[in-house]
């Protein structure tokens, strides 16, 4: 742990030393060059928009999107100030007074110099650092306390779901309700351990209620509820690929869906199971899922036409082009009978386009890599830019169409849009496994057919960096 983060505890964003002292930062610093340094802080440490919305204060994760697009700028003394303050900037660098949680006091030396940098070599520390007037810390008090705060985030969801059941069984469960519409919108964008704990936490208070449940309708209403909070769960372990979790909390899932006679949680919660049997490479078992699931949920529903959609790219993985075909066209009839007004971000939601989802997978699955270029194309144009709004709000979506765009290439033999579309993915903000498991995917392909190009390796030495922080995050 950096000493600036150990000085910082309690601080929810604080950027690696590494990134601080580096050109980029040291260059986009001086010349207050916010877009950059906003960008920087994005790539760099992989924090989301909201995470760094929220560090800053008194902004928000769109406004974030637009000072890194170029759109809104940041001006004012105060603002800057919150920025240095939210991303552990030393004020010195910004043309700002020490910083008060800067520990040299006014003694701070006018930069924070990498040895390599400064030409002299870095002191030997020895015993405990003098960490100025906040006297000492230890890194293990700073662990302690991160470890607090991420208690304090659900002990305060489960005091407030205390108040509620205490005035009543139904005001629970609208309270419950809100808070699966809460994890719902924000899943995909949150780091999935951090979501899994807290889910985890409320998913165990709101167990306790099942069994004295007053009435049927009560009991219903709270089983449906579990389900969905056990439908995330399961989502955010399969993200983590912690599989083994992610089958258990798709069979509660399952159970508590059949109690509430709601379908719908069931069958998302077979989507999770099919969706990684695909990223396992088990094409026939995952479009046996995927069929399965539509068999209990209903045309015009969103789940059902997600599941045909996963159904035609396992028939596309399993090489099978009339399944795909026959698929494709049922998909596309499943998603002409949704109606008009349905969920488009989120966990429980569908893309909406010229073609069913997963239709540029497909293409490139069957190897038909040139037609996968345009389709994936038109995708990331249409789902991702300008606005970027989904981008924010599904960024491993937005890393996978990527993907598939640069397994696309390379399959059309385009190299260099290949990797450049591979280090895009790489710089996403939110390394899921099914995303890893495409990045390896597109790894082993480009060593397959381009083997001596210099693009490869370094394409290859990202992603084993990549996939080294997130193992040592995960653990």
């Amino acid at each position: 742990m950096d000493d600036r983060e150990v000085q910082r505890s309690g601080y929810p964003l604080t950027i690696p030393d590494a990134l601080l002292t580096s050109q980029a930062m040291r260059q986009a610093c001086a010349t207050r060059d916010f877009q950059e340094i906003f960008r920087l802080v994005n790539r760099r440490t992989g924090s989301s928009h909201a995470v760094m919305a929220a560090a800053v204060g008194k902004m928000t994760s769109s406004r974030v999107s637009d000072i890194i697009r170029g759109i809104r700028g940041i001006r004012g003394r105060e603002v800057i100030e919150h920025v240095a303050d939210g991303f552990g900037i030393p004020g010195d660098m910004l043309g700002l007074p020490t910083r008060p949680w800067e520990g040299y006091g006014d003694s701070a030396p006018s930069s924070l110099e990498s040895p390599s940098d400064s030409g002299e070599e870095a002191p030997q520390r020895t015993g405990a650092a003098t960490i100025g007037r906040r006297g000492f810390v230890s890194v293990t008090a700073a662990a302690l306390s991160v470890a607090a705060s991420q208690l304090n985030r659900g002990q305060r969801v489960i005091q407030a779901l205390e108040v509620m059941s205490n005035d009543s069984a139904t005001t629970l469960s609208m309270a419950l309700g809100e808070l699966i519409d809460h994890y719902t919108l924000i899943i995909n964008s949150m780091p999935p351990a951090d979501v899994y704990d807290e889910l985890l936490t409320v998913r165990t208070y709101a167990s306790r209620f099942l069994e004295s449940a007053g009435s049927e309708g009560q009991r219903k209403d709270l089983a449906l509820s579990v389900g969905w909070l056990s439908c995330l769960l399961g989502m955010a372990a399969c993200d983590m690929g912690a599989h083994a979790a992610a089958h258990i909390w798709c069979g509660d899932a399952d159970r508590r869906s059949q109690e509430a006679g709601h379908p719908e949680p069931s069958g998302w919660a077979v989507l999770t199971k099919s969706m990684i049997a695909f990223y396992q490479g088990r094409p026939h078992q995952s479009a046996a899922l995927a069929s399965k699931g539509q068999g209990i949920t209903s045309t015009g529903t969103v789940i059902h036409a997600k599941l045909a959609t996963q159904e035609m790219r396992a028939a596309a993985m399993a090489g099978d082009a009339d399944l795909t075909e026959a698929a494709r066209r049922y998909a596309s009839k499943a998603m002409a009978k949704l109606p008009a007004h349905i969920r488009v971000t989120g966990a429980f939601s569908i893309s909406l386009g010229e073609e069913p989802p997963y239709t540029a997978t497909s293409l490139m699955l069957l190897g038909r890599h040139k037609e996968a270029v345009s389709a994936t194309d038109r995708v990331i144009q249409t789902l991702y830019r300008p606005e970027a709004q989904q981008r924010d709000e599904h960024p491993s979506s937005y890393a996978r169409a990527l993907l598939i765009l640069a397994l696309s290439q390379a399959g059309a033999g385009n190299l260099d849009e290949a990797v450049s579309a591979g280090h895009a993915a790489l710089a996403g903000s939110r390394p899921a496994w099914p995303t890893l498991a495409l990045a390896d995917k597109l790894g082993r392909t480009l060593e397959r057919d381009f083997s001596n190009a210099r693009q490869v390796a370094e394409y290859r030495t990202r992603y084993l960096e990549l996939t080294g922080r997130t193992t040592e995050h995960s653990n």
